[in-house]
């Protein structure tokens, strides 16, 4: 049976995962970001905040949203320069959009990879990494790039592959879509 992965569970999980080590930013957005000019950003479904920090940390107006108000306790500690907002990604609308839009192993498809599609700004960046396989992961928490699903008359695609990294205790499977906007969608 799939995961609910609503507010409760969220909050069950960062809750029992006391001593959780603090993870730097993944690597994906450190090379993609850093190609770009700051502006902008979204991270959706920031968990602990890393990207977020980062984001800010190199210049760019941070929105940092998650469904979990326990992990967002733990991302405030992180940063004051990001603003941190508690919503569901599939009810929040954001004001305006973004020159980034970035989230990474967040447990959702369709819909949610339609809407951030949305919230990039023509020329922005949208950057998604998922779960490609593993035993640790729900079948509902991986993704390909293809359920991202970008129309290509309006995104030039940059990345998208499957890439492994070794982590601490193993590896990571990880798919990445990178892809720039060229035009808006009612263009």
């Amino acid at each position: 049976m799939p995961h609910a992965f609503d507010q409760s569970y969220w909050d069950e999980h960062w809750a029992a995962a006391t001593g959780h080590a603090r993870l730097g930013p993944h690597p994906q957005l450190v090379e993609q970001a850093g190609k770009l000019p700051p502006g902008r950003a979204l991270d959706a479904g920031c968990g602990e905040g890393a990207e977020a920090s980062w984001l800010a940390e190199h210049g760019w107006q941070v929105t940092a949203v998650d469904l979990s108000e326990e992990v967002l306790r733990r991302a405030r500690e992180r940063s004051s320069e990001v603003e941190w907002i508690c919503a569901d990604l599939l009810n929040w609308t954001p004001a305006g959009q973004f020159d980034l839009v970035t989230t990474h192993y967040v447990h959702a498809a369709g819909p949610l990879f339609e809407r951030l599609a949305e919230w990039v700004a023509p020329g922005g960046t949208l950057l998604v990494v998922g779960h490609h396989h593993g035993e640790q992961h729900p079948p509902e928490s991986r993704i390909t790039v293809h359920d991202v699903g970008l129309d290509a008359e309006q995104w030039e695609i940059t990345v998208a592959e499957n890439r492994t990294r070794k982590v601490p205790g193993g590896e990571l499977h990880d798919t990445i879509l990178c892809a720039r906007r060229i035009s808006s969608p009612n263009a």
